[in-house]
C-alpha cells in the first residue's frame, strides 16, 4: 500500500488538511532525443546617474568620457559597461503639439507601452506627477494642483516632458509624457474639479467620469492585502516597473497627504517599491501636500474633543507630532533610497520642481555588471570617483547604492509571502511545478455543501534534501474560492513539511493535498498555488466549479468518488464526508489504476422517495437545516458497469437500499470495493447506475478511467469482486 501522511490545521475556511502519497499516475513526461535545446542567458546591468559639478561655480562639467569614471561597489572596482550623456539644453522640440503618445491607459503602462517612443525622450527631463488622491484631503489636492499649474504656466522649460498619474480607487495614467501645456493644465485641473467635471461625473468612482473597462487597475483590498500603505507603495512599484524600458533618468513627483507604515508589515511593499524605482533609474521627490501644519493640543476641527488630561500635560501634542512624523518618514525614505528628495512642512511646493530641473539638467548614465554574482538581496554601496586629477575637487551627485537581486533561498519571509500572494492574484499561470486539482461536492445541510478539494504535485518535481535516513522538503500552499460576483468566500493557506524514509522512493509518487470548503449552490472559481521551498518554483491551477442546486433534479446525487486507497482516520473532529467508518477515502484525481489495486467508490443519494408517507419519529428526527422529511422505507437500486469499446465487460452486483443510513444528511450512502485484478489493462468507461424505484427516477453518470499494467501482471482471476452487498446499501470492504 502507498504511504499516506496526514497534516491537520484548524481554521474557519480550512476544514480538512491531509497529505497523502500515492503512485504517480498520468504525469507528463519530458521529451528526449528531440535534438533541440533552450539556452537561457541572464544579464543584469546596474544603471546609475551621475551629476558632476564644478565646486566653485556649481556648473555641470561636460565632455567627460567613460574612462574618466571609477565605479566601486562595496569598495571593489567595477568595469563601466555602458555610458551615456543626457543634456537638457540639446532637447529637440516634439511634433504633434509636444505629445509623445497622447493619453495612455493602465494597460499601456503594464505592457510597457507607457512612454514607448524612447527616441523622442532623449535629452529631455522626464517628470511623472503622481497625485495620490486617496491620501489627500480636498484642501491638500487644491494646494498640489495649484503648485502643478504654477509650474506648467511659469517654470516649465522646453526640455521638460511631463506625465500625469493618479490613484483614487484605481491607479490611472491620465496623460503620457507631453510638453503641451494646455493638455497638462486640463489634466491637472480635473483632479480638483477646476477643469472639466472632476469627480462630480464619476458615476463609477473614477476621476474622469468614464466607465471602468478591462484596462482599469483596481486598488481593492485583495490586490493590496487590505493595507492602505501597501496600496500606495505597490502603485509606485508599478509606475517604476512600467518605465524600466526607458534608460533616461525619470523623476517621480509624488504628491501625498502622508504615508504611515505599520511596522514590519509594510516592509516587503516598501522594499518592492524602492528596489523597482532604483532598477528603473527613477528618483522619487516626495511632497507632503498638507504643507506646514499646526498641531493644536486639543486636536483640529476634523477630530472630536479630547478627554482626560492629555491636552494639558503635553501628551496630546507629543502624540500628534509623533503621528505627523510617522506619516512623513515613509515619504522621506522613498526619496532618500531612490536618489531624490523629500519636501516636508512647507506651503511652497515650487522648490520640488526646481530641484528636479536642477538634478536633471545634464547628467551621465553609467552602467556596469556587478562582479558579485551572489543573489543575496543585500544592500551594495556605490562609490563613484573621477579619474581626472584636474577635477579632484568636483562634486559628484549619485545614489548611494542599491539592493542586489535575491534568489529564493535569500528572500525574507515577508518577501516570500508577497511572492506567493502575488502569484495567487496574477492572471498569468505558474508552470514550473505541475499541479492538478479536483473539486467534489457533498450536501451537509439543505442549502449548503461540503466541497472537498484535492491537489496533486508529482514527487519527481520536488527536490528533497537528504538528512540522515530521511528526505525532507516543504511546500507552501495557498488558495481561494470566489463566487460569481468575484467575492472571496474561502481561503486556504498552509505550509506542509515532508519527512520521508529514503526507501519510500518519493520521486516515483504523487504528493496529494486535501482541504475543503462549505459553499452554497452556485458558480465559483477556484485557484490554488503550490510552491516548493528549495528553489522557489511554483505551479498554479484554477478552474470553475458549479455546486448544483439539487432541488431542481429528480435524483439528488453527490459527486462520485473514485479512490485507490483508504487510510485510517479516527479524528472525531473531522467533518469531511470522505471519512467513513474510520477510514478516509483518498480521491484518485487522474483516474489511473493498476490491476493489483482496489477501486473504491463512494457516493450519496439525498432525500430518496419514501414508499409510505408518515410523520417524523423520535428515532429519526428531521436533521437541522433540512426540510421536514417523511418516514417509511425507500427503494434505491445501484450498480456500477465497466464498458470497453462500447460493450459491457463487467457489472457489480445490484445493491438495493431500503433505508436511509446517513441520518444527519437524510442520505443513502453507497460504497463499493472492486478488485481490479479481474479487468484487463486498458481504457474503460465507468457508468454508475442509480434508480429511485419509489420515485420513478434514475441517473447514469459516467467517467473514464485507465488501468495500467503492472511490471508483472498476475493471471486474471475469474471470481467476482471481493465483498457482498448488505442491507445498508454498501458493498462490504475486504479485511484490511
Amino acid at each position: 500500500m502507498p504511504l499516506v501522511l496526514h497534516s491537520r490545521r484548524l481554521a474557519a475556511t480550512m476544514l480538512l488538511a491531509s497529505l497523502s502519497l500515492s503512485p504517480i499516475a498520468g504525469a507528463a513526461q519530458q521529451s528526449s532525443g528531440s535534438g533541440t535545446f533552450t539556452m537561457k542567458v541572464e544579464s543584469n546591468i546596474v544603471l546609475t546617474n551621475v551629476v558632476v559639478r564644478d565646486k566653485k561655480t556649481g556648473e555641470v562639467v561636460k565632455g567627460l568620457k567613460a574612462s574618466d569614471f571609477i565605479i566601486l561597489e562595496n569598495n571593489k572596482s567595477q568595469k563601466v559597461a555602458s555610458f551615456d550623456y543626457q543634456n537638457a539644453d540639446e532637447a529637440v522640440a516634439l511634433k504633434e503639439k509636444g505629445t509623445v503618445a497622447g493619453k495612455a491607459t493602465i494597460a499601456d503602462m503594464l505592457n510597457n507601452n507607457f512612454a514607448a517612443n524612447t527616441d523622442a525622450l532623449r535629452d529631455h527631463r522626464l517628470i511623472v506627477m503622481f497625485f495620490d488622491l486617496s491620501s489627500m484631503q480636498p484642501e491638500d489636492i487644491d494646494r498640489a494642483v495649484d503648485a502643478a499649474k504654477d509650474y506648467v504656466n511659469k517654470k516649465m522649460q522646453p526640455a521638460d516632458l511631463v506625465a500625469l498619474v493618479s490613484l483614487d480607487t484605481t491607479l490611472k495614467v491620465d496623460q503620457d509624457f507631453t510638453a503641451d501645456k494646455t493638455t497638462l493644465l486640463h489634466g491637472v485641473g480635473r483632479y480638483n474639479g477646476s477643469e472639466g467635471g472632476g469627480f462630480a461625473n464619476g458615476a463609477t468612482g473614477s476621476s474622469d467620469g468614464t466607465a471602468d473597462d478591462a484596462s482599469s487597475y483596481t486598488a481593492d483590498d485583495t490586490e493590496y492585502n487590505s493595507l492602505n500603505t501597501d496600496r500606495e507603495l505597490y502603485a509606485i512599484r508599478d509606475i517604476a516597473r512600467s518605465l524600466g524600458h526607458v534608460d533616461q533618468r525619470k523623476s517621480l513627483l509624488y504628491f501625498s497627504g502622508g504615508l504611515t507604515r505599520n511596522g514590519i508589515e509594510n516592509q516587503a511593499s516598501m522594499r518592492a517599491a524602492t528596489n523597482e524605482a532604483v532598477k528603473a533609474n527613477m528618483a522619487i521627490y516626495s511632497v507632503d501636500s498638507r504643507g506646514l501644519e499646526a498641531i493644536p493640543p486639543v486636536g483640529n476641527a476634523s477630530t472630536g474633543s479630547l478627554r482626560g488630561t492629555a491636552a494639558y500635560s503635553g501628551a496630546a501634542v507629543q502624540s500628534g507630532l509623533s503621528g505627523n512624523f510617522a506619516s512623513q518618514e515613509t515619504l522621506a525614505t522613498l526619496a532618500v533610497d531612490t536618489g531624490g528628495k523629500a519636501f516636508l512642512d512647507s506651503n511652497d511646493f515650487a522648490p520640488a520642481f526646481q530641484q528636479i530641473q536642477h538634478d536633471t539638467e545634464a547628467y551621465y548614465i553609467l552602467g556596469f555588471r556587478s562582479t558579485d554574482a551572489a543573489k543575496d538581496g543585500r544592500f551594495r554601496h556605490l562609490t563613484i570617483k573621477l579619474n581626472r586629477p584636474d577635477l579632484k575637487d568636483a562634486k559628484l551627485d549619485y545614489r548611494p547604492g542599491y539592493y542586489a537581486q535575491a534568489d529564493f533561498q535569500h528572500a525574507k519571509t515577508e518577501d516570500r509571502e508577497l511572492q506567493l500572494t502575488e502569484q495567487l492574484h496574477s492572471d498569468l499561470p505558474a508552470t514550473d511545478v505541475s499541479l492538478y486539482l479536483q473539486a467534489l461536492y457533498f450536501r451537509v445541510e439543505n442549502n449548503e455543501f461540503f466541497v472537498p478539494v484535492s491537489l496533486i504535485v508529482p514527487g519527481s518535481q520536488i527536490p528533497f534534501i537528504k538528512n540522515g535516513d530521511r528526505d525532507k522538503a516543504t511546500l507552501d500552499i495557498i488558495g481561494q474560492v470566489k463566487n460569481a460576483q468575484g467575492i472571496i468566500v474561502g481561503n486556504a493557506r498552509e505550509t506542509v513539511k515532508l519527512a520521508l524514509d529514503q526507501a519510500q522512493q518519493v520521486q516515483r509518487k504523487n504528493i496529494q493535498y486535501s482541504t475543503g470548503f462549505r459553499l452554497a449552490p452556485g458558480r465559483y472559481h477556484l485557484k490554488f498555488v503550490v510552491r516548493e521551498n528549495q528553489t522557489g518554483a511554483m505551479g498554479s491551477f484554477e478552474t470553475d466549479l458549479q455546486v448544483p442546486d439539487l432541488k431542481k433534479v429528480p435524483i439528488k446525487l453527490s459527486s462520485v468518488v473514485l479512490a485507490s486507497q483508504r487510510t485510517p482516520n479516527t479524528d472525531k473532529r473531522a467533518v469531511s464526508p470522505l471519512i467513513r467508518d474510520g477510514f478516509e477515502f483518498i480521491p484518485n484525481l487522474a483516474h489511473v489504476f493498476r490491476p493489483d489495486q482496489h477501486l473504491y467508490f463512494l457516493y450519496e443519494v439525498y432525500d430518496p422517495t419514501r414508499v409510505k408517507a408518515g410523520a417524523p419519529t423520535a428515532a429519526a428526527p428531521t436533521p437541522k437545516g433540512l426540510t421536514r422529511r417523511e418516514t417509511g422505507p425507500v427503494h434505491v437500486f445501484t450498480s456500477i458497469e465497466f464498458l470497453s469499446g462500447g460493450l459491457k465487460v463487467y457489472e457489480t452486483p445490484l445493491v438495493e437500499a431500503k433505508a436511509v443510513n446517513v441520518a444527519d444528511r437524510n442520505a443513502v450512502e453507497f460504497q463499493f470495493d472492486v478488485a481490479l485484478a479481474q479487468l484487463a489493462p486498458g481504457n474503460y468507461i465507468c457508468q454508475v447506475n442509480v434508480i429511485d424505484d419509489a420515485g420513478g427516477s434514475f441517473t447514469f453518470p459516467r467517467t473514464a478511467l485507465l488501468i495500467k499494467p503492472n511490471a508483472t501482471v498476475p493471471p486474471a482471476p475469474t471470481a467476482a469482486p471481493t465483498g457482498v452487498p448488505n442491507t445498508a446499501g454498501q458493498v462490504t470492504p475486504p479485511a484490511q
